[in-house]
């Protein structure tokens, strides 16, 4: 279980020795460089000769059968994305390979949590299957939670069992991000028994706000890490317990600006960066890991330490030791940037090859899964009535660039028996329907933070079951969203005044379009444009929507069980 080794011959060895003696011409030499060495934080000068996929000679002077001028340039080791669901990506995974290696991302540690939630073990063998073919170095985690919770309906269920068989897997390090934590400190015999048969081997971890006691028992069963830190102090403690932070910057959830402040010589070792679920809009106008590095050192985070974050401290966590770092005997996963702090990549090598479109052709295919997902029949306006005693009750207050919520307390229009929306404060309605074919639930509720005065939104992605979810000002338009993601067989719908203005198919699972990345980017484009006209100020409205029905993250959310009040992690009346 962990990192795959190739196999290596004496013939290999002698030729890495007699290039790294000079004896031979290296394979690939990069000349005229500076590069960052991250175990010192030193500019160093040499030139970086390799033999193969590994680095085999820095600091000397090299003669290369291909050479590359690296004048003006600052080389680095290949940046590692550390928790990564690529479905959230909303592109497969051969197109989130052609998005993010150019940009330097050589090494990405995904979780098909998403797709397995909703395909099972179909879907965890379609990550497998692709992970294995593409041209960046794509790790797969065993998704531990399918389902989530005991609190929505999944479209599978992954025991134990089904996960150890696939443990063997060349690109499998380990156990998935362990989200039901109030399901470890209840001590859940189906939770133990996954954390009991992945000990002595990697998990990820997933512990907002978890601290104390509880953090001590979550920690004591093995858990490595966590990407959900959104506080300092909160870092802080969990690095003191030993757990590697994993600092992310997704399409909501964006906790660098909080974080940065905790990067330095001291804590660097023990961190990482990933970025969970981020869209190929925000990566081609922001960036993937250069983002968060860039970002990090514009808020004044030391730069050696940032990238030591990046790469090496990144390898380490997840037991990946042949790689970041540009020294002899590691991985030739290089990154050539024009400028350091601003992190702007030049070019990329990936396992000894420079990065162009030909490192993209000739791929294995996979065939496509999940491609009849949405298990609803068309529903009417009344399918969202919500009943209730009165007019005060819970309503979900959206925190902008958050996943987690606020459980607030609010007084709505109060007719017949049901409470009704109030745009004019902001409080619209919000609808979770199972979509998997086991039941016909549908969990009702209020959301403050949209912004629209009319109109509705609705989605097939909806983290961690993906039910479709719709939040609305008007039973009607949300009916007509709902009817048209079902005819699109999932993706993002808006609609005002019964018409769609905006739409973006994902026929895979009901969560990854069929489409090119460059595709996908345009679509959101416009689907952002039209979401925008209708009054929505949210930069991503689709992915704060998409986390309204994530049971696990507090405060108050929504499944289609109905209000789940995380604290207590019980559902709720509406």
């Amino acid at each position: 279980m962990g990192v795959s080794k190739p196999d290596v011959t004496r013939d290999d060895l002698e030729r890495r020795i007699d290039q790294a003696m000079g004896r031979t011409k290296a394979d690939l030499v990069i000349k005229n460089t500076r590069f960052l060495n991250v175990v010192t934080g030193e500019i160093a000068e040499g030139d970086i000769a390799v033999c193969g996929d590994v680095i085999v000679g820095t600091y000397e002077s090299y003669d290369g059968d291909t050479v590359i001028d690296g004048r003006d340039r600052i080389a680095v080791p290949g940046f590692i994305d550390t928790h990564v669901h690529c479905e959230s990506t909303l592109v497969s995974p051969f197109e989130f390979d052609r998005c993010v290696l150019p940009r330097g991302t050589t090494t990405a540690i995904c979780d098909p949590h998403e797709i397995c939630n909703v395909l099972g073990e179909e879907g965890l063998q379609y990550f497998l299957d692709s992970s294995v073919g593409l041209a960046m170095d794509l790790r797969v985690q065993l998704s531990s939670c399918v389902p989530a919770t005991e609190l929505e309906t999944s479209g599978a269920r992954l025991e134990a069992a089904d996960l150890v068989r696939h443990r063997g897997h060349p690109q499998v390090i380990g156990l998935a991000e362990f989200m039901n934590f109030p399901g470890v400190l209840h001590k859940d015999p189906g939770v133990l028994d996954k954390l009991a048969a992945f000990q002595g081997g990697h998990i990820d971890g997933h512990s907002p706000l978890v601290s104390g006691y509880d953090l001590n028992a979550y920690l004591s069963c093995g858990i490595k890490n966590c990407h959900e830190t959104t506080g300092v102090e909160e870092a802080r403690e969990k690095l003191r317990k030993g757990m590697q932070v994993l600092i992310r910057d997704g399409s909501v959830s964006k906790d660098v600006n909080t974080l940065a402040p905790i990067i330095d010589a001291m804590t660097s070792p023990f961190l990482g960066f990933c970025t969970d679920d981020r869209n190929p809009l925000d990566i081609a106008e922001e960036g993937h890991i250069d983002h968060l590095i860039r970002r990090s050192i514009a808020l004044g985070a030391p730069v050696e330490s940032v990238y030591r974050a990046a790469t090496w401290s990144a390898a380490r966590g997840f037991g990946l030791t042949d790689r970041g770092l540009i020294a002899p005997g590691f991985r030739a996963d290089i990154v050539l940037l024009d400028d350091l702090a601003d992190c702007r990549v030049n070019s990329v090598i990936r396992s000894g090859r420079l990065v162009g479109p030909e490192s993209f052709e000739g791929r294995p295919t996979v065939a496509a899964v999940g491609l009849n997902s949405l298990k609803l029949d068309q529903v009417t306006p009344d399918i969202f009535r919500v009943a209730s005693n009165g007019p005060t009750g819970p309503v979900i207050g959206l925190i902008p660039g958050k996943i987690l919520t606020e459980h607030l307390t609010e007084s709505l229009p109060y007719r017949n028996g049901e409470r009704h929306p109030d745009p004019e404060a902001d409080i619209l309605k919000v609808c979770v329907l199972s979509r998997h074919g086991t039941n016909r639930n549908v969990g009702r509720g209020f959301v403050k933070g949209f912004g629209l005065k009319r109109g509705a939104l609705a989605s097939s992605v909806g983290h961690d079951s993906h039910n479709v979810i719709v939040v609305g000002a008007d039973d009607a338009d949300m009916a007509v969203a709902v009817n048209r993601l079902i005819e699109l067989q999932g993706g993002f719908v808006s609609v005002l005044d019964g018409n769609v203005t905006g739409e973006l198919a994902l026929p895979l699972a009901g969560l990854i379009s069929d489409r090119s990345f460059e595709e996908v980017e345009h679509q959101l484009i416009a689907s952002r444009a039209a979401v925008r006209a209708m009054g929505c100020p949210l930069a991503e409205p689709f992915l704060q929507l998409a986390f309204l029905p994530l049971p696990v993250i507090p405060h108050l959310k929504i499944t289609d069980m109905g209000l789940v009040d995380v604290d207590r992690f019980e559902l709720i009346p509406a």
